[in-house]
């Protein structure tokens, strides 16, 4: 058993304001989408306000970003609730119509300490690195993963902190 959980964001930048109907598409899945979320294999935690909105979180220095922030137990759980979970996949599908590209990686993997919760300043600061200086153990994506500490540093004998910030 690991002693790390995968931290995952991602950030969107809506068209116009969520509240105009060309998004509506997307408001009403959200509540479904994020019900389907909670109740899957690996699924530890989703950042919200008290009322259960994501989208009132700000951040990323612009307020009209939409933040979404998890943790899971494995990418494996993950990975599969991304990219392979119907309700999830519809909404992916659609993001073209709703949300402009950024132009940058818009989405970052780090390994958080079991019971761990990030915040959105960790976030923007895994994100950042990601876009400057690539995947690494400290910040990566589904294209370029890193195991876990604990995976990383049985198979390097205990020799190496590999963890710490490039």
């Amino acid at each position: 058993m690991t002693n790390w959980e995968i931290a995952q964001v991602n950030i969107a930048l809506p068209v116009v304001p969520l509240t105009e109907p060309e998004l509506k598409w997307f408001v009403d899945a959200l509540v479904p989408v994020n019900a389907v979320a909670d109740a899957a294999p690996g699924f530890r935690w989703r950042m919200k306000t008290e009322d259960g909105d994501a989208t009132a979180v700000r951040g990323f220095g612009d307020d009209r970003i939409i933040v979404n922030m998890t943790v899971w137990d494995s990418l494996e759980a993950l990975g599969d609730f991304v990219y392979r979970n119907p309700a999830h996949l519809a909404v992916l599908r659609r993001k073209r119509e709703g949300f402009s590209r950024l132009g940058q990686a818009h989405q970052v993997l780090w390994w958080v300490p079991v019971g761990h919760r990030p915040t959105v300043l960790e976030a923007e600061e895994r994100l950042a690195h990601l876009r400057e200086h690539g995947p690494s153990a400290w910040a990566f994506t589904f294209g370029t993963p890193f195991p876990a500490p604990d995976a990383a540093q049985e198979s390097l004998g205990g020799q190496e902190d590999w963890y710490c910030r490039a």
